[in-house]
């Protein structure tokens, strides 16, 4: 197969190649090219390793949901990651020092026309079984694939072949500048399962018993308690450190970091407020903010109504106006948030920036009045993930002061995810977010554009737009359409964005490394198989 040189930041050929075949070195070498080493993902397996010891406690602001257990049903946000990066693997994904990184793809190729791509799979790759990785469970887990984009990636797709257990050809309709972004991070479309164990006890056997590719093994599940895993020895890349990770659900924040105090968990995830500079004066721990890839932001899903308030663009200006996001961040978040006016990550490829958000309640007041409003409205239910609540209550407030009454409705992550894609939140507002990772034009295409897994409504412009970027093989030809696209957004005012959310964490005495900040973006502890308890 012929190779071509990399479209825009993305490396096509053979990226990542730990092992190239003989055939891709003098292909490569033909065009002048060099060949990529996989970086931290792909380093040599080092010597056996002594074996993982201990036990490492996380405790979970949220309700562990079974469907993260599966990666045919990833969603665009980051939450299922926080459990697919210790029980499953992909062919291509974010890790350490690099935003595409050879994991059960040792290397791969694109072809010279953009309509091939080919993945070799790494030799000595395993499921917690021990069968090996193959090109049909590469191709079973695709095509198996039900999350988020799967239509989008399916439309695009137009054969996988498995011309023997050790490769596997993706050949698209035509060329598509996004495909390994979508593969490799925008979707749960990469991740493998194996083929044989799925069709052997069913889409419901596997969440209730899952079976992956990564560096530990599911023991034990009871819901709204805690999740038990334990160490894979033979993952790939290196065994773990820890024998045994235990993910406890503890939603409330105090009860979190109480039981961090205590010594009852090494990890508390999501620490905000008085409650996160407690944290900073308790000896032995230690705060851990992240500035992930994860944009916060408040929709207004009825905005397509004719009869909705929300119906005039005024009126979603006003909103804007009447939130004073320094001050929510800094009570909220200790100002670690980034404020950026924008559901686009700004470490995203093609990230626009807006102009800078502006708190102006009198400004909010006189375009409610324009718009028909001068007493106010009554605007419904504010949905929130019961994890945000806070957020929500400070918002309520803001929206309150110029008018804009709402009652804050709060529905734990897993159902609020689920009612937020199924569409079900309408004449009211509600708060959302993505920490998914991916680019300006994936995160386009789940929230803002026609069909969009949580795109309530669409505008024609906008739309129009899209496939002609995806489309689009000139790197600055594309990146003036999605930056037009970015400010059609912003204009409209489809969103209020509050900011880039900074994760805080709190870190206990016995953790050595705790994979906090190792991935870019990434809010979660990963990878796994790097968090080490200290002295072990």
């Amino acid at each position: 197969m012929a190779l071509s040189k990399s479209r825009g930041d993305h490396e096509l050929q053979a990226v990542g190649a730990a092992h190239p075949t003989r055939r891709e070195v003098l292909a490569l070498t033909a065009l002048g090219l060099a060949v990529g080493t996989s970086g931290a993902a792909g380093a040599a397996r080092p010597a056996r390793a002594a074996a993982p010891q201990g036990q490492l406690t996380w405790g979970i602001h949220v309700s562990l949901a079974p469907s993260w257990f599966d990666p045919a049903d990833t969603q665009a946000l980051i939450t299922p990651f926080m459990v697919l990066y210790a029980l499953h693997d992909a062919m291509v994904k974010p890790m350490p020092g690099k935003s595409q990184a050879a994991c059960l793809a040792e290397s791969w190729s694109a072809s010279e026309d953009g309509l091939g791509y080919e993945f070799v799979i790494r030799k000595g790759a395993k499921f917690h079984n021990g069968e090996p990785v193959t090109g049909e469970d590469v191709k079973f887990s695709f095509e198996r694939y039900r999350g988020a984009s799967h239509e989008l990636m399916q439309e695009q797709v137009a054969a996988i072949e498995t011309p023997d257990p050790g490769r596997v050809h993706f050949k698209l309709k035509k060329p598509w500048p996004d495909f390994l972004t979508f593969y490799s991070s925008a979707s749960g479309s990469g991740w493998v399962v194996p083929k044989k164990y799925v069709e052997q006890v069913g889409d419901e056997g596997f969440k209730k018993a899952p079976m992956g590719a990564g560096p530990y093994k599911f023991v034990s599940f009871t819901p709204g308690v805690e999740l038990v895993l334990e160490a894979f020895e033979d993952y790939w890349r290196k065994p773990p450190s820890v024998r045994r990770l235990v993910m406890k659900v503890i939603p409330d924040e105090a009860t979190r970091l109480a039981a961090l105090t205590r010594g009852e968990i090494d990890i508390a995830y999501s620490i905000r407020g008085e409650l996160a500079e407690e944290l900073q004066r308790t000896p032995g721990l230690t705060l851990k903010p992240v500035v992930a890839q994860d944009p916060n932001w408040i929709y207004f899903p009825d905005q397509w109504d004719p009869k909705s308030p929300w119906h005039d663009v005024r009126v979603r200006q006003a909103a804007n106006f009447a939130l004073n996001r320094d001050a929510m961040n800094q009570a909220l978040f200790l100002g670690y948030s980034k404020i950026t006016n924008s559901i686009i990550p700004y470490n995203f490829e093609h990230f626009w920036q807006p102009p800078a958000a502006v708190y102006d309640p009198a400004k909010a007041k006189k375009l409610l009045t324009e718009a028909g409003y001068p007493n106010g409205f009554d605007a419904g239910l504010f949905y929130c993930d019961s994890s945000y609540a806070n957020i929500g209550e400070v918002a309520v407030d803001y929206f309150q002061q110029v008018g804009i009454r709402t009652k804050l409705e709060l529905i734990e992550r897993a159902g609020f995810i689920a009612s937020y894609s199924g569409k079900k939140f309408s004449h009211g507002i509600l708060r959302g977010a993505s920490g998914a990772f991916g680019n300006a034009a994936t995160r386009l295409a789940a929230f803002v554009v026609k069909g969009g897994a949580y795109a309530y409504g669409s505008y024609p412009e906008i739309d129009g737009l899209y496939p002609q970027q995806a489309d689009e093989l000139d790197p600055k030809k594309r990146a003036a359409i999605l930056e037009k696209m970015q400010r059609l957004v912003y204009e409209k005012a489809i969103y209020a964005p509050l900011w880039q959310l900074a994760f805080i964490n709190g870190v206990g005495s016995r953790v050595g490394e705790s994979g906090f900040g190792l991935i870019p973006g990434f809010a979660y502890t990963g990878p796994f198989e790097d968090i080490t308890i200290k002295g072990a």
